[in-house]
């Protein structure tokens, strides 16, 4: 070969015996690589049908750019983010590149030696990108390893909540976790090694392009390495790099690394709508819920592979914060674990516990105080960079305790009562719209003369005494507002939100079809509520329950109307209000459906200084009310704050904060009970934003 022309030889000085082994050595690790690939694809097989083919070019394009820009990962945690930006593209640029030479090797050279390409121009670029990628993939690896050996953030912290220390041994995480890392740094540091020594062999001045392997070759040169030395460490280096790769192609399917497979599949089948939109029990199921892990559908044992065991989903999780025994890790952990064991695809090093194999996973391997803890926030979801959909399982193994009867007696009242009277109080119907008495104006009854806005109020606006006054407070702001509304008056039954996420799919239904045949016969132009559990519920899910060429009517919280009128000058201000606040987004409202904004800009328009908490926003935490666990016993570990109190203690060390403002009635509750549990009367005060709209009026 001209040592002058850009080019190399893929097997320089090999024996045809050797090109033999080596490609022997390819193909047993390319055929152990496939049938570890074909045991977990013959699990998922195992799994019920999902619709999750839908609109499959849009889903390619918002795959492609989520994995492309890394949002998901960028999001909460900017460092593994880049990170793993890095490590990813360097990764996609090292594997097109040994593509690249297979097919000019392997499939053009037989044909001809004409048709090859990798030579000349292409061959310089070729090797000066793949060597700036390379060291962007070294880099990435040692971020990672520094991040997870030495900062060690509590999110990678393996230990359960859910179990005693000697139930269960994660050393075989933690060893993967070595073998991933460790074999991905080897494969790089030994490519560039093999690069440099290549070049310290005959120093072809072409090379200099190789800029990364011409400074390694250079220090081979300063260390005394001669060509000759060069030559023949080049051989053994080969082998090496070689050996390291094929290893590691073959251990993908089998260990943590199958999620540079799945976890692409996993976003591409991913319902955006998920947990905001519960799936219905499928026809013809012999069961509401789940209780074997035959019942799950394919991408839910896909989900199931696609944990990295990031943990962020461990740490934003609010129950196992206020020690309840609930992990969305470890629970999506414990479920891949027996589906390995008793459908296959199993990895070499995964969790050893004390452990029978059993497919049914409800009550069993998913202990009951475990999916009871859910508060069904969402943050698992949101935090999750794989698209992983937590709240749907386990509210899919909730409906089947409920099937069973084993549930929280208080639970079980409520579920009664909601189901005699229509709400979550046990009283009578007629009382639902009683808080309107001693108001200076007559709200109008929907059901008989039309409003522009139906107000769903909801069982606690209407029914809780304490409450009752901040429900004819938000009246008034309307009126003063100018809005032309009404309600239902006995006629609205609870939206059935907290119902469904209980796993009560028939008492949901039920309430659905009671409240849409009052709704469908009145006449407005959208629905305003002060709940964001009810807006998310008639927002997302009611639609489903409408026939089709039905009209679907716009659902708003309230602080997006009054936002639009403030800004619009539609009712005006008093005054400007000079308090010190911080503001909690309801799970609901930020987390569930993107409003943000809104509350924001009325308190702009109120001229209070709001200090952001430092969860707030799509990442805020929760009261720990939802999916019905305020209608739940508490099962905290002892002495662990609540989810409500660590809250206000987050709003406290804010410094001189005077009102913790929320924009939902729930969280009134829950956040007034929560300072004076935790001792905190006189320092901080909780009220609706609503509150403070009326006081600037």
């Amino acid at each position: 070969m001209d040592p002058t022309f850009p080019a190399r030889e893929v097997f320089r000085n090999f024996s045809a015996a050797a090109v033999v082994v080596f490609y022997f050595l390819a193909a047993v690790a390319t055929a152990v690589f496939l049938y570890g690939f074909w045991l977990r694809i013959k699990k998922y097989r195992r799994g019920r049908p999902a619709n999750r083919l839908n609109q499959l070019w849009s889903r390619i394009f918002k795959a492609g750019r989520t994995i492309g820009k890394h949002t998901t990962l960028k999001k909460r945690d900017s460092l593994a983010g880049n990170a793993h930006a890095l490590i990813f593209w360097g990764f996609i640029a090292l594997f097109i590149g040994t593509l690249i030479i297979m097919v000019d090797h392997d499939f053009l050279r037989p044909i001809s030696p004409g048709l090859q390409f990798w030579k000349g121009t292409f061959y310089l670029w070729y090797s000066a990108i793949l060597d700036i990628m390379g060291v962007g993939f070294l880099v990435g690896l040692g971020i990672m390893m520094l991040r997870r050996w030495r900062l060690r953030p509590a999110q990678l912290d393996y230990s359960r909540p859910d179990r005693k220390a000697a139930e269960y041994d994660r050393t075989g995480y933690v060893r993967d976790d070595q073998i991933f890392l460790w074999g991905l740094f080897w494969i790089g540091v030994t490519g560039f090694i093999l690069e440099g020594l290549r070049i310290a062999a005959d120093r072809p001045p072409f090379e200099i392009w190789s800029v990364v392997g011409w400074q390694i070759a250079d220090f081979f040169d300063l260390v005394g390495f001669s060509p000759a030395t060069a030559n023949r460490l080049l051989f053994f280096t080969w082998w090496l790099h070689a050996i390291l790769a094929l290893g590691f192609v073959a251990y993908i399917p089998y260990s943590k690394a199958i999620h540079i497979l799945v976890d692409i599949a996993n976003i591409l089948f991913h319902d955006e709508t998920s947990a905001k939109r519960l799936p219905p029990v499928p026809e013809g199921a012999p069961s509401m819920g789940y209780r074997n892990l035959a019942d799950l559908t394919w991408k839910e044992l896909m989900d199931l592979d696609a944990c990295t065991k990031c943990g962020r989903c461990h740490a934003a999780c609010p129950a196992r914060a206020a020690g309840m025994p609930l992990s969305p890790r470890d629970l999506i952990l414990e479920l891949r674990e027996n589906a390995e064991q008793s459908l296959g695809g199993r990895s070499w090093l995964h969790e050893s516990a004390i452990r029978e194999v059993d497919h049914t996973v409800t009550g069993k391997v998913i202990k009951v105080e475990t999916l009871w803890a859910c508060t069904t926030c969402m943050a698992c979801v949101e935090a999750c960079p794989v698209a992983i959909e937590h709240v749907p399982l386990i509210v899919r193994m909730r409906r089947k305790l409920v099937e069973d009867g084993t549930m929280d007696g208080n639970l079980q009242s409520v579920l009664e009562k909601i189901a005699r009277y229509g709400n979550s109080f046990g009283q009578s119907e007629r009382l639902r719209g009683r808080w309107t008495q001693g108001l200076p104006f007559k709200i109008k009854d929907v059901r008989k003369e039309p409003a522009e806005y139906l107000w769903f109020v909801g069982d606690y606006a209407s029914y809780d005494p304490s409450l009752q006054e901040l429900t004819r407070a938000t009246g008034r702001v309307f009126h003063k507002a100018g809005l032309d509304f009404g309600i239902l008056y006995d006629g609205e039954k609870n939206s059935g939100n907290d119902v469904r996420r209980v796993g009560e799919e028939g008492l949901f239904e039920n309430l659905v079809h009671k409240n849409l045949s009052v709704i469908q016969k009145c006449k407005f132009k959208g629905i305003v509520t002060t709940d964001p559990h009810s807006y998310n519920t008639l927002k997302n899910e009611y639609p489903e329950f409408i026939p089709p060429g039905n009209s679907i009517w716009q659902v708003s919280h309230y602080t997006e109307i009054l936002a639009s009128r403030l800004e619009t000058r539609q009712f005006p201000l008093a005054r400007r209000l000079s308090y010190r606040v911080t503001y909690h987004d309801p799970c609901y409202l930020a987390r569930y459906n993107g409003v943000m904004e809104a509350p924001r800009r009325i308190l702009r328009a109120l001229g209070v200084e709001c200090v952001e908490m430092p969860r707030s926003g799509e990442s805020t935490f929760c009261c720990g009310a939802g999916g019905g666990r305020l209608w739940m016993s508490d099962t905290r570990s002892p002495g662990v704050a609540t989810a409500s109190e660590q809250r206000i203690e987050e709003a406290l060390a804010l410094g001189n904060i005077d009102i913790f403002l929320v924009a939902c009635p729930k969280d009134v509750t829950m956040y007034r009970d929560a300072v004076k549990t935790s001792g905190n009367e006189g320092r901080i005060v909780v009220k609706d934003i609503i509150e403070l709209v009326e006081e600037a009026l």
